[in-house]
């Protein structure tokens, strides 16, 4: 499974905001310049973001964007349901009636265990954790994410 790069991206922003957070509104131009996402798809994340009351907007020459939630309170599972709407590897995962095999499967009751413990490490990350480097158990490996 991949996470799509508006998911990556959106942990990315809401990562540049939390860092940036006592500058007041941060510009989109700005995050663009940290995070290497372009203005026009940081545009784009940003209003689910918004909409699920994690970031807030300011109009004006000093606008910009500002985390409302706490980092410690925005799990990455959080941020990926936001996005995405699911965690679930699969749809009979999410709700078993959409295939007529799932009471049967043997392959169904992995899929469900997967997608619980995948919810569960999501779930015990925050984006504080990301800022503090904090996420225990994990070593730096060059990920390009």
């Amino acid at each position: 499974m991949k996470l799509s790069a508006k998911a990556r991206y959106a942990v990315r922003i809401l990562l540049d905001l939390a860092r940036h957070q006592d500058e007041g509104p941060v510009r989109v131009a700005d995050i663009s310049g940290r995070t290497g996402v372009s203005a026009r798809f940081i545009e784009q994340i940003l209003k689910p973001l918004k909409k699920a009351e994690l970031v807030t907007s300011t109009r004006g020459a000093t606008g910009g964007y500002a985390l409302i939630a706490p980092p410690e309170d925005i799990s990455l599972a959080r941020v990926i349901r936001i996005i995405e709407g699911s965690l679930c590897l699969t749809q009979c995962c999410e709700n078993p009636k959409v295939c007529t095999r799932s009471s049967h499967c043997r392959s169904h009751r992995a899929w469900v265990r997967v997608t619980q413990v995948m919810e569960a490490e999501l779930e015990g990350i925050s984006i504080k954790d990301l800022q503090d480097d904090t996420i225990p158990g994990t070593a730096a490996h060059g990920c390009a994410c």
